[in-house]
């Protein structure tokens, strides 16, 4: 079983906690070479579930999204000389050259771009207009792979684990966010100082009205801009470079130190999740979950949804009247003898797991949500 630093940039090996050194499972579920939310490659018509289509367009799958690359990130990219590299390191440098959505500590996403991509509905996976512009059209594979930033190297269509899975790797986007916040900041005081001192770095989510350049998808006036960068205008790429080499010189304990209080109660959290995610434990009592759709198909079996609506399992049609004995009046292993007794049926373990990842099972004892 690989570890959590192998689904990772190699460059977090040498300062990462040993935690991220434990195994975690594959995410077999979520294909990229061959998209699971691609009609062609689907099992499961999701669409029949509840009768909406969310099904991904194969020329953009699940890269309807621009992410935002911390300095040391943009360093490292310029720096790998590895022809693999190539188009990666051309575009990034293209993004500098433009000079949009382009500051001291992050290449990001278009005023504009988030502006469509916050007011759209449906559009995830679907709306080309929302396509990375990392993303390789032919191959349908990402160009900066190597070191992709929080949101890429945690987000997956469907889950091994399920509802546990999507918790710990959305556990795991928070915690890798904080160390790129405080990773790049690090830089900026090593580099760029007035940068974090006079609260620039702030403003990356400040809110105000777009500018004639935001609509227009143009960079800071040339004022704007040098005062932005000042002393390294016309020197960003060696900037982010330097970057990528001050963080890559922090030690273990000096990155720990970074991440502070912050960052100690994020990884705790996630320790604990990591371990539901890996090693479930069935709860004393389920009951089916009220709130999960079920449709029957047209071969008989049923599909049922309810941690995400990218995740859908199939089963035989029979398998419904077993699932409805499970009402949160009995444990487990009661309800599993009665079906035996009365139905000659059962539910094998794997199976009760399994729905209760998706959480088409629920623990009747949890608190209610």
């Amino acid at each position: 079983m690989p570890s959590i630093l192998d689904s990772l940039p190699e460059l977090y090996r040498g300062l990462f906690p040993s935690f991220f050194q434990g195994p975690i499972p594959v995410e077999t579920k979520a294909t990229c070479s061959s998209c699971a939310m691609c009609e062609t490659a689907n099992p499961i018509r999701i669409e029949s579930v509840d009768g909406v289509n969310r099904f991904f367009r194969p020329d953009t799958k699940c890269c309807t999204y621009h992410p935002r690359l911390p300095n040391y990130l943009v360093g490292a990219i310029l720096s790998d000389t590895d022809p693999a590299m190539a188009e990666g390191r051309r575009r990034i440098q293209e993004k500098i050259t433009r000079g949009v959505a382009v500051n001291p500590q992050w290449i990001k996403a278009p005023t504009r771009y988030n502006l469509l991509y916050t007011n759209s509905k449906q559009a995830f996976g679907r709306a080309q207009a929302l396509r990375c512009p990392y993303y390789e059209s032919n191959g349908g594979l990402c160009t900066i792979w190597r070191y992709r930033e929080a949101v890429c190297s945690t987000y997956f269509c469907k889950y091994v684990a399920g509802a546990d899975g999507r918790k710990f790797w959305m556990t795991l986007k928070t915690w890798l966010t904080l160390a790129e916040i405080q990773l790049s900041r690090y830089a900026l005081l090593q580099l760029l100082p007035d940068y974090v001192l006079l609260g620039k770095d702030k403003a990356d989510v400040a809110t105000t009205p777009l500018t004639i350049e935001d609509l227009d998808d143009k960079p800071l006036p040339e004022k704007d801009y040098a005062e932005l960068w000042n002393p390294w205008v016309g020197r960003e790429q060696e900037f982010y470079v330097r970057c990528f080499e001050s963080v890559r010189a922090l030690s273990s304990e000096e990155f720990e130190n970074l991440l502070g209080l912050d960052g100690i109660v994020e990884l705790s959290v996630l320790k604990r999740l990591h371990e539901k995610a890996v090693a479930p434990k069935l709860p004393k009592v389920l009951k089916l979950n009220p709130g999960a759709t079920i449709q029957w198909l047209q071969d008989g079996s049923i599909a049922l949804a309810s941690y995400s609506e990218y995740d859908a399992v199939a089963l035989p049609g029979e398998a419904y009247a077993l699932l409805v004995e499970f009402n949160g009046k009995a444990p487990v292993e009661e309800v599993r003898q009665r079906l035996r007794d009365e139905k000659q049926a059962d539910l094998h373990d794997d199976i009760l797991v399994e729905l209760y990842r998706h959480r088409i099972l629920v623990d009747a004892q949890a608190p209610q949500q």
